[in-house]
Order: structure tokens, then sequence, then C-alpha cells
């Protein structure tokens, strides 16, 4: 295998689930997410794919930085990826809860856990080990805060449309 293999691999491997995702949530926003009342403070929908998008391949590169570090796949890196794998697959589990069942209130229960159990472990397990990798999550830790608080006003305030 190429040495620059795992740092591209790592580093694109996110955006599969946001690729999935897509599929779920563009046939959705034009018709039951037109639908919800947003706060005023709530991005404008052609945000979301870039935003996610440039956060997902920094968690990606920082995941590449981590197996580095430890030297590939091994005993010691069980914790620190596996906390990464966990949460990408809890953030990647949140739009077919939310935009494909429109399950608004399990929706935040999900996305407190991912950024609590998940998200804030795994950048706290990769600190220790590389700083510039866990540096790389901060920017998802404050989105996944600003897209908790609009989960939560999601669901307070279109509690009949949440099936």
């Amino acid at each position: 295998m190429p040495s620059w293999a795992p740092a591209i691999g790592l580093t694109l491997f996110p955006q599969v689930g946001a690729i999935a995702a897509r599929f779920i949530t563009e046939r959705e926003v034009e018709t039951w997410f037109k639908t919800l009342v947003k706060p005023s403070w709530c991005p404008p929908n052609w945000m979301f794919g870039p935003v996610w998008g440039t956060l997902f391949t920094s968690m990606g590169y920082g995941s590449y930085l981590i197996y580095k570090e430890l030297g590939g796949l091994n005993e010691n890196a069980v914790v620190p990826l596996g906390l990464y794998a966990s949460q990408l697959a809890l953030v990647w589990a949140w739009t077919p809860i939310v935009f494909g069942a429109h399950k608004i209130g399990w929706g935040l229960v999900h996305i407190l856990l991912l950024w609590g159990a998940a998200a804030a472990a795994t950048t706290a397990s990769w600190f220790p080990i590389s700083r510039p990798a866990a540096y790389l999550m901060l920017p998802y830790l404050a989105w996944l805060t600003l897209a908790s608080a609009l989960n939560y006003r999601f669901w307070r305030d279109n509690k009949d449309k949440s099936e």
C-alpha cells in the first residue's frame, strides 16, 4: 500500500456517510423541512453541505494523525479510533432519524449523546496523542453545539410535525 493511501483514505472516509445522508436530505429539504418553524438564527439551507463537508474532512484528517502517531491500527489505537468510529456512526445516523423518520425528539436525544458521549470523548482521547488532531475536532464540537440548539428548537416549535 502506498504511504499516502491512509492519509487520503482516512481523510475522505467520513464523506461516505455524508454522501448517503445527502440522498435523504435532498428529498426532505424541499418538502418536510421547509414546513418547519425555524429560529431566526438558523443558518440558510445552502450552508449545511459545505460546513459538514469541511467538518468531515477535518475530522477525517485528524483520525489519520492519530493513526499515524500510534503506528497504525493496533491495541493503542482501539480507544481513540474506536471512539472516533462510534461518533462517526452516530453522526451518520442522525440524518435518517430526523430527515428520514421525522423523529425530531429522538434526534435531539441522539445528538446530545453524540456530542457528549462520543464527539467530546473522542476529542479528549486524542488530545494527549496529537494536539493538532484534537484541535481539528473543535470546530465540529462547536457546530454540534449549534446543531443541538437547532434540534431543540425544531422539536420545541414543531411538535405537531414530528412523527
